[in-house]
């Protein structure tokens, strides 16, 4: 099940906060202002100091250096480094007496950035911080007469805080298709209590041991007020993704509304918001389905889409400690196309299969369970789930599902297999049809093939059983489903050497294609076009990404 540091930080992202709970360039920051007072004042004391170098002067490259420390002493991760980086350029023009308008400071930082580690433009976290950075500049712009006191300081940050917001919640959707609704509130209260508190504790705590003590008694108190709020009806809502245009003029629409402008100006912003905020992925009309094979490693997950609902079928892997393909894969992938799952069935109970069950369910908690897991399966002490069996039939949208095996009651049997439980479903649209069977084995291909042949096992799409083991793909079940493409899912040189070569020589004898994702990647295949299908590697190819040549990713025909 999900461990208390995962659910954590489930906690920190639905609140918007976990850019506070990491060594952000955050505290880097805050850690680098702190230091550079003290060190201006310390630098006051001295005349000849003060003779020497001016004390503002002092004071930046000592809170440079001394933030350099700490983010060495931290780990030095990568957002420390850039945030590292950042400061020390903007010291330095400050030391140099260069009076150059913020943007000319801003983009500077982010070349030197981007001069070390060119990368960077592919990652979420270096768009957030310099996307961030640039809207409290541009929103600070022409702000003049400041009034001073602690009144004034807390309707700064307020205002600060909702400028934020504002601008970064078309970015946020772009990157996470994710958006806290308390997250202003929660900031406004845990950013204080972070700086002024948490963090002054737990650094004091290196010199007076008794701190750290208290430093965990107030992250208890942040973490009980977060979960409140992380409880609250609508949180958070997630948005589909939308297309790079609608982003963009999202991003755009988010900066105008935020930056000092005139209000004429500002009015351009919701409109240019309105795209992002409605776009809906196209689905299949009715009659048809979509199929998509998720790259997941060693283990299997398969969403289907039809005009109004969507199954998943098996959630992959649990990769290891508090990380599984539910997490990494398909979450991400649900939020991103909208999806609101009608069912999730669990083919078996291995955990190559349902390791990222946890995750998905507590993502989509109106999905009902459905698969052969043994009633003590940790699963159904939040969700219960209905056994699947030969017989069960249900229809969405024109598209039939039928459930083809196991038999009802074959689990009481002693001393079967998990694997030859797998449920195996047959999906029918109009023009096409697909056939997922889990990881059933010869014995169990055998039977079916002869209790229903080839009018009730033809598909044109046959996901392969088992990953592609010896003990499965047998030639009765490839005769009687004669498909015209077949998928594995397998993880790339996985321990087990799925999938076999001579089962494939089998699927190329007869002339059937034959997609693995290690070399696919996600597999998008639609029943309107049997014949076609399309690569996710291939579609959308980088010039770093390595291409995979292996004898089963040869003779398909990608869309």
């Amino acid at each position: 099940m999900v461990s208390t540091k995962r659910t954590d930080w489930d906690v920190f992202r639905a609140t918007g906060v976990a850019h506070l709970m990491s060594i952000s360039g955050l505290h880097v920051t805050l850690f680098a202002w702190l230091a550079a007072r003290l060190v201006s004042l310390a630098w006051r004391r001295s005349a000849r100091f003060m003779f020497l170098w001016p004390a503002p002067h002092a004071g930046l490259a000592g809170g440079v250096l001394l933030a350099g420390a700490y983010a060495l002493f931290s780990g030095w991760g990568v957002p420390s480094q850039r945030t590292v980086c950042m400061l020390g350029v903007v010291a330095l023009l400050r030391i140099l007496g260069l009076g150059w308008p913020w943007p000319m400071v801003w983009l500077c930082a982010c070349a030197a950035v981007l001069l070390l580690d060119p990368w960077a433009l592919t990652q979420a976290g270096f768009w957030l911080s310099f996307v961030a950075v640039g809207v409290l500049f541009a929103a600070d712009a022409g702000a003049a007469g400041r009034s001073r006191g602690p009144l004034a300081a807390a309707w700064r940050m307020l205002r600060e805080q909702v400028v934020l917001t504002l601008a970064l919640t078309p970015l946020g959707l772009l990157l996470f298709q994710q958006v806290s609704l308390v997250g202003l509130l929660a900031n406004v209260l845990a950013i204080p209590w972070v700086t002024l508190v948490l963090m002054p504790l737990s650094l004091l705590g290196v010199l007076i041991s008794p701190l750290w003590a208290a430093a965990a008694w107030a992250t208890q108190i942040l973490l009980r007020l977060l979960q409140a709020f992380a409880n609250w009806p609508w949180a958070t809502l997630s948005w589909p993704a939308p297309p790079w245009w609608a982003a963009a003029g999202g991003v755009l629409g988010g900066l105008l509304l935020a930056m000092r402008l005139p209000w004429q100006m500002r009015l351009l912003g919701p409109p240019l918001l309105l795209p992002a905020l409605l776009w809906q992925p196209p689905r299949p009309v009715g009659g048809a389905f979509e199929l998509l094979a998720a790259d997941v490693g060693q283990g299997g997950a398969v969403l289907v889409r039809t005009a109004g609902h969507s199954l998943l079928y098996d959630a992959g892997p649990r990769l290891g400690g508090d990380s599984d393909a539910g997490q990494r894969v398909l979450v991400p992938l649900l939020r991103a196309l909208g999806e609101r799952l009608d069912l999730l069935v669990l083919s078996h109970r291995d955990s190559d299969h349902t390791g990222g069950a946890a995750a998905v369910l507590s993502m989509q908690p109106q999905a009902a369970l459905m698969g052969s897991i043994e009633s003590s399966h940790p699963l159904l002490q939040a969700r219960p789930a209905r056994r699947c069996h030969a017989g069960q039939r249900w229809e969405w949208d024109g598209v039939s599902f039928e459930v083809l095996h196991p038999q009802e009651g074959a689990e009481g049997v002693a001393g079967v297999k998990s694997n030859a439980l797998s449920c195996v479903l047959r999906i029918r649209g109009d023009r096409g049809s697909a056939l997922l069977v889990g990881d059933i084995e010869r014995e169990q291909e055998g039977a079916l093939a002869a209790a229903l042949g080839a009018a009730g096992l033809q598909a044109d799409l046959l996901l392969v059983p088992h990953h592609g083991s010896k003990t499965s793909s047998s030639a009765a079940l490839l005769d009687a489903v004669a498909p015209r493409l077949a998928v594995v899912q397998a993880g790339y040189r996985n321990r087990f050497g799925h999938p076999a070569a001579d089962v494939m020589a089998r699927y190329r004898a007869r002339g059937v294609a034959v997609a693995d994702t290690p070399s696919c990647g996600g597999l998008r295949w639609q029943s309107s076009e049997p014949d076609q299908w399309q690569c996710e590697r291939e579609s959308s190819r980088r010039y770093w990404a390595h291409e995979v040549q292996t004898p089963e990713s040869t003779g398909h025909r990608p869309r």
